[in-house]
Protein backbone atom coordinates (compact mmCIF):
# COMPACT_ATOMS: atom_id res chain seq x y z
CA UNK A 1 0.00 0.00 0.00
CA UNK A 2 0.93 3.35 -1.12
CA UNK A 3 0.51 5.70 1.96
CA UNK A 4 0.90 8.97 0.04
CA UNK A 5 -2.38 7.32 -2.05
CA UNK A 6 -5.70 9.68 -1.06
CA UNK A 7 -9.12 7.85 -1.34
CA UNK A 8 -12.39 9.19 -1.57
CA UNK A 9 -15.74 6.95 0.19
CA UNK A 10 -18.66 7.89 -2.33
CA UNK A 11 -22.05 6.15 -3.89
CA UNK A 12 -21.18 4.74 -7.13
CA UNK A 13 -23.31 6.60 -9.56
CA UNK A 14 -25.40 4.76 -12.85
CA UNK A 15 -22.91 5.10 -15.43
CA UNK A 16 -19.55 3.16 -13.82
CA UNK A 17 -21.62 -0.30 -14.15
CA UNK A 18 -17.92 -1.55 -15.86
CA UNK A 19 -16.33 0.01 -12.43
CA UNK A 20 -18.79 -2.14 -10.25
CA UNK A 21 -18.61 -4.92 -12.34
CA UNK A 22 -14.30 -5.12 -12.17
CA UNK A 23 -15.02 -4.63 -8.51
CA UNK A 24 -16.88 -7.12 -8.05
CA UNK A 25 -14.86 -9.96 -10.08
CA UNK A 26 -11.78 -8.85 -7.82
CA UNK A 27 -13.99 -9.13 -4.82
CA UNK A 28 -14.28 -12.89 -6.17
CA UNK A 29 -10.99 -13.71 -6.73
CA UNK A 30 -10.20 -13.02 -3.27
CA UNK A 31 -9.08 -16.20 -1.22
CA UNK A 32 -11.92 -15.26 1.11
CA UNK A 33 -14.74 -14.95 -1.32
CA UNK A 34 -16.27 -18.91 -1.28
CA UNK A 35 -16.80 -17.69 2.66
CA UNK A 36 -17.24 -14.08 2.06
CA UNK A 37 -19.95 -14.07 -0.94
CA UNK A 38 -22.76 -16.20 -2.31
CA UNK A 39 -21.71 -15.49 -5.86
CA UNK A 40 -18.86 -17.10 -7.44
CA UNK A 41 -16.34 -15.30 -10.12
CA UNK A 42 -17.50 -18.01 -12.81
CA UNK A 43 -20.77 -16.83 -12.57
CA UNK A 44 -20.56 -13.12 -12.10
CA UNK A 45 -18.75 -13.50 -15.38
CA UNK A 46 -20.73 -14.76 -17.47
CA UNK A 47 -23.03 -11.74 -16.20
CA UNK A 48 -24.53 -9.62 -19.46
CA UNK A 49 -23.24 -5.93 -20.04
CA UNK A 50 -27.40 -5.46 -18.47
CA UNK A 51 -26.90 -6.83 -15.33
CA UNK A 52 -24.09 -5.04 -14.66
CA UNK A 53 -25.88 -1.27 -16.40
CA UNK A 54 -29.31 -2.07 -14.04
CA UNK A 55 -27.04 -3.18 -11.24
CA UNK A 56 -25.35 0.39 -11.13
CA UNK A 57 -28.51 2.08 -11.99
CA UNK A 58 -30.19 0.30 -9.54
CA UNK A 59 -27.99 2.15 -6.65
CA UNK A 60 -28.56 5.95 -7.95
CA UNK A 61 -31.84 5.82 -9.30
CA UNK A 62 -34.47 3.38 -6.56
CA UNK A 63 -32.53 4.87 -3.85
CA UNK A 64 -33.19 1.20 -2.08
CA UNK A 65 -29.99 1.00 -1.53
CA UNK A 66 -26.50 2.62 -2.45
CA UNK A 67 -22.96 1.06 -3.27
CA UNK A 68 -20.26 3.23 -1.24
CA UNK A 69 -16.95 2.81 -3.00
CA UNK A 70 -13.01 4.00 -1.74
CA UNK A 71 -12.07 5.87 -4.92
CA UNK A 72 -7.78 6.40 -5.04
CA UNK A 73 -7.41 10.11 -6.76
CA UNK A 74 -6.30 8.08 -9.90
CA UNK A 75 -9.83 6.72 -10.41
CA UNK A 76 -8.81 3.37 -9.28
CA UNK A 77 -11.56 1.67 -7.15
CA UNK A 78 -10.20 0.51 -3.90
CA UNK A 79 -13.19 -1.08 -1.94
CA UNK A 80 -16.69 -1.00 -1.36
CA UNK A 81 -20.03 -2.08 0.74
CA UNK A 82 -23.52 -2.40 -0.34
CA UNK A 83 -26.70 -1.22 1.63
CA UNK A 84 -29.99 -2.14 1.15
CA UNK A 85 -33.28 -1.28 2.66
CA UNK A 86 -35.19 -3.98 3.77
CA UNK A 87 -38.67 -2.79 4.45
CA UNK A 88 -41.26 -4.25 7.50
CA UNK A 89 -43.25 -7.18 5.90
CA UNK A 90 -41.27 -7.21 2.52
CA UNK A 91 -38.18 -9.31 1.47
CA UNK A 92 -35.37 -9.70 3.52
CA UNK A 93 -32.00 -12.16 3.20
CA UNK A 94 -32.29 -15.93 2.76
CA UNK A 95 -35.61 -15.57 1.65
CA UNK A 96 -37.18 -14.30 4.84
CA UNK A 97 -39.90 -11.08 5.46
CA UNK A 98 -38.41 -8.06 7.23
CA UNK A 99 -40.32 -7.64 10.95
CA UNK A 100 -39.03 -4.16 10.42
CA UNK A 101 -37.54 -1.36 8.71
CA UNK A 102 -33.93 -2.14 8.84
CA UNK A 103 -30.68 -1.78 6.10
CA UNK A 104 -28.76 -4.60 4.90
CA UNK A 105 -24.95 -4.88 4.71
CA UNK A 106 -23.49 -6.57 1.75
CA UNK A 107 -20.62 -6.74 -0.33
CA UNK A 108 -17.93 -5.97 1.55
CA UNK A 109 -14.77 -5.80 -0.07
CA UNK A 110 -11.72 -4.03 0.65
CA UNK A 111 -8.70 -4.83 -1.46
CA UNK A 112 -5.82 -7.10 0.55
CA UNK A 113 -3.02 -4.02 0.29
CA UNK A 114 -5.75 -1.87 2.29
CA UNK A 115 -7.06 -4.16 5.11
CA UNK A 116 -5.60 -2.24 8.20
CA UNK A 117 -6.16 0.92 6.75
CA UNK A 118 -8.82 1.92 7.76
CA UNK A 119 -10.72 2.36 4.53
CA UNK A 120 -13.43 -0.70 5.89
CA UNK A 121 -13.88 2.00 8.53
CA UNK A 122 -14.57 4.56 6.14
CA UNK A 123 -16.96 2.69 4.05
CA UNK A 124 -18.90 1.18 7.01
CA UNK A 125 -19.21 4.99 8.22
CA UNK A 126 -20.71 6.17 5.08
CA UNK A 127 -23.16 3.05 5.00
CA UNK A 128 -24.45 3.18 8.06
CA UNK A 129 -24.18 7.36 8.22
CA UNK A 130 -26.68 6.80 5.02
CA UNK A 131 -28.95 4.00 6.72
CA UNK A 132 -29.15 6.27 9.94
CA UNK A 133 -30.54 9.38 7.72
CA UNK A 134 -33.76 7.10 6.79
CA UNK A 135 -36.94 7.65 8.59
CA UNK A 136 -38.11 4.92 11.10
CA UNK A 137 -35.00 2.63 10.42
CA UNK A 138 -34.67 0.35 13.51
CA UNK A 139 -31.26 -1.11 12.84
CA UNK A 140 -28.00 -2.14 10.51
CA UNK A 141 -27.40 -5.77 9.84
CA UNK A 142 -25.32 -8.08 7.93
CA UNK A 143 -24.48 -11.86 7.60
CA UNK A 144 -20.93 -13.11 8.64
CA UNK A 145 -20.20 -16.61 7.65
CA UNK A 146 -19.46 -18.71 10.59
CA UNK A 147 -15.58 -19.43 9.21
CA UNK A 148 -14.84 -15.73 8.68
CA UNK A 149 -13.06 -14.83 11.64
CA UNK A 150 -11.52 -11.40 10.73
CA UNK A 151 -14.41 -10.20 8.92
CA UNK A 152 -16.34 -10.89 12.33
CA UNK A 153 -13.57 -9.14 14.43
CA UNK A 154 -14.07 -6.29 12.16
CA UNK A 155 -17.88 -6.55 12.48
CA UNK A 156 -17.61 -6.61 16.50
CA UNK A 157 -14.75 -3.88 16.42
CA UNK A 158 -17.38 -1.16 14.70
CA UNK A 159 -20.58 -1.75 17.02
CA UNK A 160 -21.86 -4.90 15.84
CA UNK A 161 -23.47 -7.88 17.87
CA UNK A 162 -24.36 -11.71 17.26
CA UNK A 163 -28.52 -11.66 17.51
CA UNK A 164 -28.91 -15.21 17.39
CA UNK A 165 -30.01 -15.44 14.21
CA UNK A 166 -28.09 -18.02 12.12
CA UNK A 167 -29.06 -18.69 8.15
CA UNK A 168 -27.56 -22.24 6.20
CA UNK A 169 -25.24 -21.07 3.97
CA UNK A 170 -27.13 -22.12 0.52
CA UNK A 171 -24.33 -24.11 -1.14
CA UNK A 172 -23.21 -25.68 2.50
CA UNK A 173 -25.83 -26.30 4.73
CA UNK A 174 -23.43 -27.68 7.02
CA UNK A 175 -22.44 -24.34 7.50
CA UNK A 176 -23.82 -21.08 9.04
CA UNK A 177 -24.14 -17.62 8.77
CA UNK A 178 -24.42 -15.22 11.94
CA UNK A 179 -27.04 -12.14 11.86
CA UNK A 180 -24.79 -9.11 13.52
CA UNK A 181 -27.11 -5.86 14.08
CA UNK A 182 -26.42 -2.99 15.15
CA UNK A 183 -29.00 -0.77 16.74
CA UNK A 184 -29.46 2.77 16.43
CA UNK A 185 -27.70 4.92 19.44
Amino acid sequence: MDSDVKYTVRPVRAEEWAEVRELRLLSLRDPAAPIAFVETFEEALARPEEFWRERAGRFELDGSSWQFVAEAADGRWLGSVTARIEEAGGPAAFGRVSEMRQVLLVGVFVAEEWRGSGMTEALFRAAVEWAWSLEGLERVRLFVHEDNERAERFYRRFGFVRSGVREPVPADPAKSEWEMVLKRG
